[in-house]
């Protein structure tokens, strides 16, 4: 989240879509309502099916599952043609006046610049801006035709191949915002193509609905008007498309547009499926991240000085302008990371002993990782509190990739689909004979059994105590890994290996390291100082050993450690700030400066100095966040400004820290993402139509199929003309709660939700059983006949949509086992992924419904 789950309630204006935190968050969608109550905020809830979420919109439009972008695209496209922006913040705010490089293509096909359709990769050098200076009023001659940008010269024998393209530090930009290749002009032109009319084809949302929610959302800037915030929330009903990093970003660039980003009742707000999913991300738990989102060095990375070389950027932004570029202090949270891995092992002379770290030079994300292991590739797998079989996609792949392994460990408090793959139904008894995976099943705590932190969608690091000790042989989960790792380094010490350095040399500086105290890891994720330290400004001493006050005080001469920078000012010499709870909240905003801590530096709202105009007055003096002392010469605030505060108004230091430009980008230059620097609208991998901005591309271009004998694919020509979504339930957790009596009593079998329309065309009735085939599985269940769900109209062509709860699976409590097939949901689901963050598509794919 940006803001976080209070903040919800400062809000007048809400959009959620590719969520439903009525039923999946309800605790936290009580701030949605208290925002209606006391703000008399209005609420959109767009979604294929008509949710409890739903049931308090003021207004809801059913969209057809995967189109979000068109929606999305089509609110932008409103917003500018009726002057609904917020102009001032656009162009101080935003990369709005930046001036595009010559050569750069919009999608009109459906590709940008640069597409090599061999690799299904970008050659992405022309999505960079302009060098250059201030071309406000400037005559600009009319552009000519798009002609290709010449290929870059290869390397001669023995030459250097050349540098990968950088941003120009001196950006060429255009105050009026008139120049044809300014980021406000391709932004303009990129959404013309969202008409409602195009919406209405492609989301299945009438024209006249579509637009009574444009005027709605957009009529916070209404004559102008900066006083109010509008939020967008969001789950993983956007997260798991094959462009779901891009639908994510079209809702930013509208926030950005709009002026919402960084004010209380504003931002984009995503719903975290788990109390600890926030956290797990911080920490590194995907593979092209270390901890704090530092990007992994690959086998390209020579040394140190190369890899940080790689992962520094520099400011790029217009000359009058400035940029704090906050990550320009890379080397800093790379180097105290090194120090807290290996200890006094990382000296300066070894380059702090970077060789240790793992070079990643490939993808190994989730999918991949399946794959890999059906292909005999990938020999074995430690799954802990990760049911993998469940969770799919195409839970049969991942079955029978199982079946090939030669281990399986897994660390769980019940038995699970995973750690009885071999019984999953179908499997004949010599089937199970044949299978010669060995697994080890490792009883582990429950959540209550366990101390430690969690990190919620609203970035708070919460402590919680254990409530009572692990039943049995069950072990904590740290135990289980520190025994582990420790038996592996005794193995080391004894027998050598290739490159034993790495794991003799890990630092493992706990009391007892066999049963480490997670208040020693959190300190250590902290960090400490390494030498006297004194901070020039105040005098302040940190004393050798003490724990660092904030990540500020990180150095990359080795003398700090640190765990993870974000988290650096969590667990202090004045305590675990983790721990506090206080519930003092004197702005009466809902920041609770005192209870817990939220990275980073306990900022509650991110960006924060865009809630002022350029003078640094709130926009809204009436929800002050952050704001310019003019006689104290630095930003104050209810919250903790996210800004250099020392640096007056005058020196238009931007407010995005984070980013070179120091602005907000509406375009995303280089390769920060794979598909485009604008997102388009693609259909899902498998759709009912074919994409009618661009039917010769009607997919994602870079999105690659996986290709083994298992990963199949449907179309409406195989008969499967049916859109398919999966979702959660109030009464269920995943695919844990089906052990509890309680839970299986409230939810005792599965069910599939379809349209009344539907179930009349097959002669269907409530609770009569129906079969769904994918290209992949099929799946038997009661079909719950309702009117949540309506065909559409999709491009001139009725569509029927049906939804999944994801729960159920053949282990758990069996009752009414006579009458359920015990087959998981993602039996059907397909091996795609997002190019970007590499999420499979769980919805909207491809299936067919028939009588059981």
């Amino acid at each position: 989240m940006t803001n976080g789950w209070i903040d919800i309630k400062n809000t007048d204006m809400m959009l959620i879509m590719g969520g439903n935190p009525a039923e999946n968050h309800p605790c936290g969608f009580k701030w949605a309502i208290e925002a209606k109550r006391n703000r008399n905020a209005k609420m959109i809830v767009v979604d294929p099916r008509f949710t409890r979420t739903a049931s308090t919109a003021d207004l809801f439009l059913q969209i057809r599952a995967g189109a979000d972008i068109a929606f999305l695209g089509g609110l932008i496209n409103y917003a500018i043609a009726n002057d609904r922006i917020a102009k001032d913040y656009l162009l101080n705010y935003t990369n709005a006046a930046f001036v595009v490089k010559e050569g750069f293509k919009l999608p009109e096909d459906g590709l940008y610049s640069g597409f090599d359709p061999a690799a299904h990769t970008y050659d992405k050098s022309t999505w960079n801006y302009e060098e250059g200076g201030d071309l406000t009023g400037k005559a600009v001659a009319a552009e000519a035709p798009h002609k290709p940008a010449p290929a870059p010269a290869p390397a001669k024998p023995g030459q250097a191949p050349p540098a990968p393209p950088a941003l120009p530090p001196n950006v060429a930009h255009d105050l009026g915002l008139q120049h044809p290749r300014c980021v406000f002009q391709l932004l303009k032109k990129q959404y013309s193509r969202y008409t409602p009319e195009m919406v209405e084809r492609i989301t299945g949302i009438p024209k006249d609905q579509f637009l009574k929610a444009a005027d709605l959302f957009t009529s916070i800037r209404k004559n102008g008007d900066m006083k109010k915030a509008a939020t967008i929330i969001y789950a993983v009903g956007w997260t798991q498309h094959t462009y779901g990093t891009q639908i994510i970003r079209t809702a930013a660039m509208l926030q950005l547009l709009m002026g919402n980003v960084g004010r209380s009742g504003g931002g984009v707000n995503a719903l975290r499926g788990h109390s600890n999913i926030q956290g797990a991300t911080d920490m590194a738990g995907i593979f092209d991240n270390l901890p704090g989102y530092l990007k992994v060095p690959t086998p390209a990375d020579a040394d140190l000085a190369a890899y940080v070389k790689r992962i520094t950027p520099t400011s790029s932004k217009p000359g009058p302008w400035d940029s704090f570029n906050y990550w320009s202090n890379t080397p800093k949270f790379v180097t105290s990371f090194l120090k807290a891995m290996y200890g006094d092992a990382a000296t300066k002379q070894n380059g702090f002993a970077f060789d240790y770290l793992p070079k990643v030079d490939r993808n190994y994300s989730w999918t991949q990782i399946w794959d890999q292991m059906y292909r005999g590739t990938v020999k074995g797998l430690f799954a802990f509190g990760m049911n993998g079989v469940m969770i799919g996609p195409d839970t049969q792949k991942n079955i029978d990739a199982l079946k090939k392994a030669e281990w399986l460990v897994v660390g769980e408090i019940y038995p699970d689909e995973t750690s009885e793959f071999w019984r999953a139904p179908g499997t004949s008894a010599d089937e199970m004979r044949n299978i010669k995976t060995t697994v080890y099943r490792l009883p582990c705590a429950g959540f209550a059994e366990k101390d430690g932190s969690m990190t919620n969608s609203a970035r708070w690091l919460q402590w919680k105590n254990t409530a009572l000790p692990p039943p049995g042989d069950a072990r904590l989960d740290q135990d289980i890994i520190a025994q582990i790792f420790l038996r592996v380094r005794d193995l080391y010490k004894k027998d050598g290996g290739k490159f034993p350095d790495p794991i003799l040399n890990l630092t493992w500086p706990y009391i007892d390291p066999r049963h480490p105290a997670l208040s020693d890891v959190a300190k250590e994720i902290n960090g400490k100082a390494l030498a006297d330290l004194t901070d020039p400004a105040t005098q302040v001493t940190t004393k050798t050993g003490q724990q660092l006050p904030g990540f500020a005080w990180l150095k990359d001469d080795g003398t700090t450690s640190c765990g993870n920078w974000i988290y650096c000012g969590s667990w202090t010499e004045a305590g675990a700030q983790i721990q506090r709870r206080g519930t003092e909240d004197p702005s009466g905003l809902g920041i609770y400066p005192n209870w817990a801590w939220s990275w980073p530096a306990n900022r509650r709202v991110l960006y924060n100095r865009a809630s002022c105009d350029l003078d640094g007055k709130p926009w809204d003096p009436q929800r002050r966040q952050v704001w310019w002392n003019e006689a104290a010469q630095k930003w104050v605030g209810n919250d903790v400004p996210d800004f250099k505060p020392d640096s007056p108004p005058k020196d238009h230091l931007g407010p995005f820290i984070m980013n070179p430009e120091g602005v907000g980008r509406l375009f995303v230059p280089l390769g920060a993402l794979a598909d485009g620097p604008f997102p388009e609208h693609y259909e899902p991998f498998e759709s009912p139509i074919a994409n009618p901005l661009h039917p010769n591309q009607s997919n994602n271009p870079v999105v690659k199929k996986l290709t083994t004998a298992a990963d199949k694919f449907g179309t409406p020509a195989d008969g499967f003309t049916v859109v398919c979504t999966t979702y959660r339930l109030t009464e269920q957790y995943h695919y844990w709660t089906k052990n509890n009596p309680m839970n299986v009593q409230l939810i005792p079998e599965p069910f599939i939700e379809i349209p009344v329309e539907l179930a009349d065309d097959m002669g269907v009735r409530g609770t009569e059983k129906i079969k769904v085939t994918s290209a992949r599985g099929t799946y038997v269940a009661k079909a719950f006949v309702t009117r949540r769900i309506k065909p559409m109209m999709i491009d001139g062509k009725k569509v029927y949509q049906i939804g999944l709860p994801i729960h159920q699976g053949f282990r758990g409590i069996a009752e009414d086992e006579e009458r359920n097939a015990r087959t998981p949901a993602n039996l059907l689901s397909p091996t795609v992924i997002d190019p970007n963050a590499y999420t499979p598509e769980f919805k909207g794919f491809l299936v067919k419904v028939e009588k059981a």
